[in-house]
C-alpha cells in the first residue's frame, strides 16, 4: 500500500519507480517501463520549452488518449508551464472558450482536428501545434518548483453554462495522488484500465495515482461498452473506474465468467451508484472490491465507502478521503447534528486555488475554513446537501439548486431516481421539477424503458404508489431510446432540464 506522506512535492517527480519491472503505460504504439517514461517526459518537457514560453504560461492540449497526452500532466509542469486538457469531445465552441479564457500560449492537437475549427477559435498569440510537433527535446530534469504554484486548469464540462477552469496546484495533484492509490490498495502488480477523460479530474488522477503506486494503467479511448469488455479480457485489468451510465452500459453487456474474475477493484465516481447498481455490479464481480466514490473539480476527492460496507449501505458516501476534512454545516454556518441535512463543505490541502480568472465565482465558492475545523486556509461550499449519520457514514440528498419543490416539500430527485430504478422496469432515468400552478413544481421522469413503455410505465406507477407516498409519486414520464451524456460520460443533466423546462 503507497505509505500516507503529507509531504507534498511538484507533480512531475512523478512517476516513481515500477515494481518488479511493470509498465507504467502501455499504449496502443508500444510500452513504456519506469525508466523509459522518465525519460519521455523530460524529452516532453524539453520539446515545450524550445518554445521559449513564460513561467505560468497555459498549454492547452486536444487530444484522444496518445501518449502524448499521457505525459502532458507532468511534462508542462516540468517545463514551467500549465497544463490545461481539453475533452476530445467536446466542440469547437467549447474550445474556443476554453483557449480564449484560460489564454493559452500553446495548442497541441491533431492534423485530423483542424477540419473542426473555425478562424479565429485559436486566439491570436496561441500558437497551434501538431502533437508531432514535440518530439526530439533536449529531456529536462525534474523540476524544483514550488509546490503551492499551478500545475494545471481542469474545465468543468460546461453542464450549468460556460466552461469554468479550476486551478489545481502541484500539491493538489500530488497529494490527490497518494490519497487515492493509498485508500485503493493499489500495488505494483495492479494494471488500471484508464476509460475516463483525461480532462474529468479522476481521469486524470488514474495516470497520477497508478503511477504513485508504482502500477501500470492501460489508456482506452472506446466506442462501445463492448470495447471496454475486450479491454478488460487483453490487459488481464484488475482495477476499472466508470460513472454510473457506464455501468449500466457494462451491466447489459455479455461478460464471461473468467473476464469478469479479472477485476479485483470497481471505483465509482461523476454520481451517486443506487442501491440496484450496486445489486448488479455486486452480483456480476463478486470478487471486486466496489469504492463507491464522491468528489468535486475543485477539491478532487472528498468521501469513499470502505469496500466491505457497501452491501449494507449502498447509498452511503462513506467518509473523508486521506488529506480531506468533511464538514457538514448549516446555512448559518454552524456544524449540522448528525442525522440533520446540510451542506457538504470540504477544507483541507486538496482543495483547489480557485476559479481562473474569476474572483466573483471564486469568492462564492471558496471561503477561509471555519474556526473550529481542523484544517486552516480556504475551504469549499460544495453546493451539495448530505446527511451525516450517528454511524458517520455520509449520505447524499442532492444539489440545492436541483431539489424539487412540490406542495411545501423539498424533495431529493436522487431519491425520486432510485425509487423508480429500484424495480426491473426502466433501464435509465432522471427526475426533475416542472412548474405547476397547484403545486409549484411536479415531478416529471426522463427514462429509457426495459422493454415496452406502455407495460414499463403502467408497473412503474403501480409500485412507486405502494412505495413513496402521494407528493413524491412522479406525475408525467417522458420516454426515450437514449438518454443524452455530456463529455464526460454522465447523464446530460443540464440539456434535460431544459427539455423539461421547455
Amino acid at each position: 500500500m503507497v505509505p500516507l506522506d503529507p509531504v507534498p512535492r511538484p507533480i512531475d517527480h512523478l512517476p516513481l519507480s515500477g515494481g518488479g519491472g511493470a509498465p507504467a503505460l502501455v499504449h496502443r504504439h508500444g510500452s513504456l517501463d519506469y525508466d523509459a517514461l522518465e525519460t519521455a517526459v523530460g524529452e516532453l518537457a524539453g520539446a515545450l520549452a524550445h518554445y521559449g514560453l513564460s513561467p505560468g504560461d497555459r498549454v492547452a492540449s486536444w487530444l484522444p488518449k496518445t501518449r502524448t497526452a499521457c505525459l502532458l500532466p507532468l511534462a508542462a509542469p516540468r517545463a514551467g508551464l500549465v497544463h490545461v486538457p481539453v475533452n476530445p469531445a467536446l466542440k469547437r465552441a467549447q474550445v474556443a472558450h476554453i483557449l480564449a479564457d484560460s489564454g493559452a500560449a500553446l495548442f497541441v492537437t491533431q492534423s485530423a482536428r483542424h477540419p473542426a475549427l473555425n478562424d479565429g477559435d485559436v486566439p491570436v498569440g496561441c500558437r497551434l501545434l501538431n502533437e508531432d510537433d514535440l518530439k526530439g527535446g533536449v529531456p529536462l530534469p525534474p523540476s524544483s518548483a514550488d509546490p503551492e504554484k499551478i500545475a494545471a486548469i481542469l474545465y468543468t464540462s460546461g453542464s450549468t453554462g460556460r466552461p469554468k477552469g479550476v486551478m489545481l496546484s502541484h500539491t493538489n495533484l500530488w497529494l490527490g495522488a497518494v490519497s487515492v492509490a493509498h485508500y485503493l490498495k493499489l500495488t505494483p502488480d495492479d494494471r488500471v484500465l484508464g476509460v475516463l477523460p483525461l480532462s474529468f479530474d479522476y481521469g486524470q488522477n488514474q495516470l497520477l495515482s497508478t503511477w504513485a503506486a508504482g502500477a501500470t494503467v492501460v489508456p482506452l479511448d472506446y466506442l462501445t461498452p463492448r470495447d471496454v469488455v475486450k479491454a478488460v479480457a487483453r490487459h488481464d485489468i484488475t482495477t476499472l473506474a466508470g460513472v454510473p451510465p457506464l455501468w449500466v452500459q457494462l451491466l447489459e453487456t455479455g461478460w464471461t465468467d473468467v473476464d469478469a474474475a479479472r477485476l479485483k477493484r470497481l471505483t465509482n465516481s461523476g454520481g451517486a451508484l443506487t442501491p440496484r447498481l450496486v445489486r448488479g455490479l455486486r452480483e456480476r464481480f463478486a470478487q471486486a472490491d466496489l469504492y463507491a466514490m464522491y468528489g468535486l473539480t475543485e477539491a478532487f476527492r472528498s468521501t469513499f465507502l470502505d469496500p466491505a460496507l457497501i452491501d449494507a449501505h449502498p447509498d452511503s458516501m462513506g467518509r473523508a478521503v486521506p488529506f480531506a476534512e468533511i464538514l457538514v454545516l448549516r446555512p448559518d454556518g454552524s456544524r449540522a447534528a448528525p442525522g440533520e441535512p446540510g451542506e457538504l463543505v470540504h477544507a483541507g490541502p486538496l482543495v483547489a486555488q480557485g476559479y481562473w480568472h474569476d474572483a466573483e465565482r471564486t469568492a462564492i465558492r471558496f471561503r477561509p475554513a471555519p474556526s473550529f475545523a481542523v484544517s486552516g486556509g480556504m475551504a469549499v461550499w460544495s453546493g451539495d446537501t448530505v446527511v451525516e449519520g450517528e454511524d458517520g457514514l455520509l449520505r447524499f440528498v442532492g444539489r440545492d439548486d436541483e431539489m424539487i419543490k412540490s406542495a411545501g416539500n423539498r424533495i431529493s430527485p436522487q431519491e425520486i431516481e432510485e425509487a423508480v430504478l429500484a424495480g426491473d422496469e426502466v433501464a435509465e432515468a432522471a427526475a426533475f421539477g416542472v412548474p405547476d400552478a397547484r403545486l409549484g413544481q411536479s415531478i416529471t421522469i426522463i427514462a429509457r424503458a426495459n422493454g415496452d413503455r406502455a407495460a414499463a410505465e403502467e408497473a412503474v406507477r403501480l409500485r412507486l404508489r405502494r412505495e413513496l407516498p402521494a407528493f413524491m409519486q412522479p406525475s408525467r414520464y417522458d420516454w426515450r431510446d437514449e438518454l443524452p451524456r455530456n463529455a464526460n460520460g454522465k447523464l446530460d443533466r443540464a440539456r434535460l432540464r431544459a427539455e423539461v423546462n421547455t
